[in-house]
């Protein structure tokens, strides 16, 4: 569950979540429009309702798997009645329902799946959830943005890797007396190393592996490849620099990709950047 980011719509502060890389919007919250003192207890008499159960039952049906069909049916069963009530911790509790979320402490409450906190504005009003709707739309295009600019100076992080890396290879490696058709040959060695270190292979192997692919191994690779191509551009020149032998370099380099690919596949970080 990650920190909550607020949006407002006309005038009300609403709390979103992502849980296990879903969004969940304050129920609570979006409550307030029609109870600003005790929104709770629209939650609850949301709750009360047999089209309410229906719907919620319906999305645990389809999105997961543990869901306790068992006890949905007889909260279905007891649903519309005067004697009817039902809190979104006990129906979390008996049905084992992952669509809503009862957060404690400090900006706690209760939150929804977005399909279903939609719902829920219409329940309270349906002008609101247009609001809410564009607002929280207005949330994920500045997210994406901020993933794109993140991306962009990943991308020029690579950059400016590759420039040092090749710098030290004309600095160290390459005499002065060698033909631009020589020089070629070293760099093109040079990037073969950081391939065989990270891919396991060469480029021309690569490409004699799937001849029908555009582009080349490097824009083949993932995210967190590319992330790691970049950190051992920058250690292959300190590596360079230090005079060490090609052989000796692509052991370490191999070495520490396998040690940032496990760490880089297992961050929440990197899997949020997808």
């Amino acid at each position: 569950m990650s920190k909550s980011k607020l949006i407002t719509v006309k005038g009300i502060g609403i709390a979103t979540l992502m849980v296990n890389g879903e969004d969940f919007i304050s129920l609570t919250d979006i409550a307030r429009n029609k109870n600003p003192d005790e929104p709770k207890d629209v939650v609850k008499n949301w709750l009360r309702s047999k089209t309410t159960i229906e719907f919620i039952g319906l999305w645990e049906q389809l999105n997961n798997p543990d869901f306790k069909g068992v006890e949905f049916d007889a909260f279905l069963f007891e649903a519309g009645s005067n004697a009817f009530t039902l809190s979104p911790s006990k129906w979390i509790e008996k049905t084992n329902a992952i669509g809503l979320v009862s957060k404690q402490g400090n900006n706690g409450g209760t939150f929804a799946h977005k399909d279903i906190a939609f719902e829920f504005a219409s329940w309270v009003s349906a002008g609101f959830k247009l609001y809410l709707i564009k607002e929280f739309q207005r949330l994920k295009d500045d997210e994406n943005d901020r993933l794109k600019l993140e991306w962009n100076l990943q991308r020029t992080l690579a950059k400016v890797n590759y420039q040092i890396h090749t710098d030290a290879i004309k600095e160290n490696l390459i005499p002065q007396e060698l033909s631009k058709q020589q020089t070629s040959f070293v760099y093109a060695n040079e990037a073969d190393l950081l391939n065989m270190a990270l891919f396991g292979m060469t480029a021309k192997q690569w490409r004699d592996a799937n001849p029908k692919a555009t582009g080349n191994i490097r824009d083949a690779a993932t995210l967190e490849q590319l992330v790691v191509l970049s950190n051992l551009e920058s250690i292959n020149a300190v590596l360079i620099h230090q005079g060490l032998p090609q052989s000796e370099r692509l052991i370490q380099l191999n070495k520490i990709a396998i040690t940032q690919m496990k760490s880089l596949l297992n961050s929440k970080s990197m899997k949020k950047l997808k």
